[in-house]
């Protein structure tokens, strides 16, 4: 019963997955001296992995748990920013940001799009481990037993050579790319950028501290992997910048000390979501994003 209540809380509590260096071109001398940040009107989009759910101190509408140290205000505190609007709800997919306001533990929030006009300049968007289920996955792949053949979670998700996981991605991927456009034509001078999820998990995972085979560890890193790749792809075919964290989360995943984690694991040691970023990834993730701004 012990398992399974920890289990069930992972469950409940995960709501969506996370995000660096970045791939947008080097800036021009010009270009750095003449956007001046302090007149930037900043506005936030995106699920969990940038609200920053269970991570003090909790703010603005209740159901979607975000964070004043999640990496939007960590970002808008860096630039000093003339406006900022965080809209970032967890447990938000593609359609809350663009056609279908979410329903919250605390009520009902508007489409995310709403809080863009014509005056925003800058935008980050943390969207799609939602819309595939990759953190459902991942629960569904815990398990407190030594490995065997009918365990392995990753065999159960590719069975008749079909990867459900990429299925989900490939069919998913051009709902990304129409909701950059919409992002586009509600805010069009606005620079946009896609946060991408980071590395969670080592090679291998570290079976039993947290409790997925390496095999299945492998498989669901892999599959974030695959969804960041799909995600740049749909940044670069529709005029946005794509911002890649896992490079700068490796060595910080969920099986190191929890003082150098910026993620957390199944059973946190620190004041965040089980399998969401801590406080640390989040203000590394805001490092990240605000020297992609600036080198832009």
């Amino acid at each position: 019963m012990r398992i399974q209540g920890i289990l069930a809380g992972v469950a409940a509590a995960a709501c969506a997955l996370t995000a660096c260096t970045t791939e947008s071109p080097a800036p021009t001398a010009s270009a750095s001296a003449s956007l001046d940040y302090a007149s930037l009107d900043y506005v936030a989009l995106g699920d969990s992995a940038a609200s920053g759910p269970r991570i003090p101190d909790q703010v603005g509408v209740p159901g979607c748990q975000q964070s004043d140290s999640n990496y939007p205000h960590v970002l808008a505190e860096e630039l000093a920013v003339a406006s900022f609007v965080d809209v970032t709800c967890s447990g938000a997919i593609t359609e809350n940001i663009v056609s279908t306001p979410q329903g919250t533990s605390s009520g009902e929030v508007p489409v995310q799009l709403d809080a863009l006009s014509a005056d925003t300049d800058l935008v980050t968007i943390t969207i799609g481990g939602n819309d595939i289920g990759l953190v459902s996955t991942a629960v569904g792949c815990l398990t407190f037993t030594a490995s065997s053949a009918a365990n392995v979670c990753r065999d159960r998700l590719t069975a008749g050579g079909v990867d459900t996981v990429a299925a989900a991605i490939a069919e998913k991927a051009p709902n990304w790319g129409a909701m950059l456009d919409a992002v586009a034509e509600r805010a069009p001078d606005a620079r946009i950028l896609v946060v991408g999820y980071g590395t969670y998990l080592p090679d291998g995972g570290c079976f039993p501290t947290q409790p997925m085979l390496p095999e299945d560890a492998d498989y669901i890193q892999g599959s974030i992997t695959a969804m960041n790749e799909a995600l740049k792809t749909q940044a670069d075919e529709h005029g946005a910048e794509f911002v890649d964290t896992e490079a700068l989360s490796v060595g910080h995943d969920v099986c190191v000390a929890p003082d150098q984690r910026y993620f957390e694991g199944v059973v946190p040691q620190n004041p965040a979501a089980p399998l969401h970023p801590t406080a640390a990834g989040m203000a590394a993730i805001g490092d990240a994003v605000a020297e992609a701004v600036r080198a832009g």
